[in-house]
């Protein structure tokens, strides 16, 4: 039986920095990889004056999304709409009830998200990571098995080895085809990954930590590659 594979993050653009990768690779194996968006990106760079308003925006983002899934395989993309950089502001209890939600329609058993102190520190980050990690121990997902950290530098220093590291310089060309989708964020994304014709060997891997199994908190072993069942 094949396993439904979500993946949960604040902002589009999100899914393709962290995960463009596994989520093609997934969909390769013949899995549905869906994503679910704590917002439409609407405090974003708005990159050559694409955009006059956070509205305008929104809308011109989730296109750019809609671009990247089709790169990248996604079978379904939700935004939750929540306002871009004031996650930690909103009612926690009702963000978390949208990721229950999001977790039940898909019945999802293998979750992906950003660390506990968001990878960056940023506030949408750890916002969308701790709502995540509420939904799982809340009892009320009960189809999720597995719930995956990105590996932050922050996780290794605790001695939180990675459990998937996918290279990404054979896939690059699909990689950075999902970051040019993301067309807004041409800053940010030049900052990050430089030149998208050239493969940022500081940016080879994609890595996730096994924080959660069937109950268990930092499992000591993850028994099977997701990427291989």
């Amino acid at each position: 039986m094949k396993n439904q594979y979500g993946f949960i993050y604040a902002h589009p653009d999100d899914e393709t920095f962290l995960s463009a990768c596994i989520i093609r690779k997934l969909a390769d194996q013949g899995e549905n990889p869906v994503l679910l968006l704590a917002t439409r990106g609407d405090a974003g760079r708005q990159g050559l004056e694409r955009a006059t308003n956070r509205s305008e925006l929104a809308k011109l983002r989730e296109k750019e999304m809609d671009e990247a899934a089709k790169v990248l395989g996604l079978s379904h993309v939700e935004h939750l709409g929540w306002p871009d950089g004031e996650l930690a502001e909103i009612d926690f209890d009702a963000l978390v009830a949208g990721v229950n939600t999001f977790i039940q329609r898909h019945e999802v058993e293998v979750l992906f998200t950003f660390p506990e102190d968001g990878g960056n520190g940023h506030p949408d980050h750890i916002t969308i990571s701790k709502a995540t990690t509420a939904a799982v121990l809340s009892g009320k997902c009960p189809s999720v098995r597995k719930l995956y950290y990105a590996a932050a530098a922050s996780l290794r220093a605790k001695g939180h080895k990675p459990s998937i590291e996918l290279d990404t310089e054979a896939d690059w060309p699909i990689k950075a085809a999902a970051l040019r989708a993301h067309a807004t964020q041409h800053v940010a994304i030049a900052k990050y990954f430089g030149d998208l014709d050239v493969f940022p060997e500081d940016r080879r891997w994609e890595a996730f930590v096994l924080g959660w199994q069937d109950g268990t908190m930092w499992p000591e072993q993850d028994l099977t590659n997701v990427l291989e069942e």
